[in-house]
């Protein structure tokens, strides 16, 4: 009964809190000003709204996510660990890896702009830079060549030329070769354990005997025995901060 009175208690003192409301008001501008501000609101909500898109494919989070994906398809552990652990891991590491590139885009860019040392044009093109520098070090240059052929834009004199909408479809494209390849190489171990447990299973007789069974708990134990996670995440972040 007490404890109930301790939860309840908070919760009707700010029941008791008065609430200030919000409110939207669409009437006609008197300024070209006025203008430009309702424009700069509606091009920050669709900016929001893309949040998510922009930080998936213009950050280090593909290569993470999908590297995580092939782990857990070796291991054959199924829906474990679940997507939402894979997922928030694979946030957190890309934040991790980001620091950098997002610091220098606060302190050249976001700041200045807030204490209005620059335009909002400036600033832009200002936090641009980093972002840019940093796929600009994992893209390849196969890659760019084709998005620069199918763009026909002229072509640039060096990377540092290319436009930003030519450069972002680039850098995901290797990014998902990188990720496969990373993929792959940790996915041959795991095939060998399989097929040495099928082969015995086999040799053995035992052919009604789902050869998942056996080898499930070897992988795991093997992954395990040497660490599996740390030595994946850890090759993973030193790889990309290495570049």
């Amino acid at each position: 009964m007490l404890g109930g009175l301790l939860v309840l208690a908070p919760l009707a003192a700010w029941a008791q809190t008065p609430i200030p409301g919000v409110n939207l008001v669409v009437g006609q501008s008197s300024s070209p000003e006025q203008v430009a501000t309702t424009l700069q609101i509606i091009i920050l909500l669709t900016i929001l709204t893309l949040a998510p898109s922009i930080l998936v494919m213009t950050t280090s989070f593909t290569r993470i996510v999908i590297v995580l994906a092939f782990i857990r398809q070796a291991l054959g552990t199924q829906q474990s660990p679940p997507n939402q652990i894979l997922i928030g891991l694979a946030l957190f590491l890309t934040f991790f890896v980001m620091e950098p590139v997002w610091s220098d885009m606060y302190r050249n860019a976001f700041q200045p702009y807030m204490d209005k040392r620059i335009t909002q044009a400036q600033a832009l093109e200002t936090a641009g830079r980093p972002l840019k520098a940093f796929m600009q070090r994992f893209v390849r240059e196969k890659d760019l060549a084709l998005f620069v052929r199918i763009s026909r834009i002229e072509r640039p004199n060096n990377i540092q030329d290319v436009p930003f909408h030519v450069l972002v479809p680039a850098y995901i494209t290797s990014e998902l070769k990188t990720a496969f390849q990373i993929g792959f190489i940790l996915y041959v171990p795991f095939l060998v354990v399989d097929l040495v447990v099928a082969s015995v299973l086999m040799a053995m007789g035992m052919m009604m005997l789902p050869p998942i069974m056996i080898s499930l708990p070897i992988k795991l134990m093997l992954f395990v025995l040497v660490d599996g996670w740390n030595l994946i995440i850890g090759s993973l972040v030193e790889g990309i901060l290495a570049r």
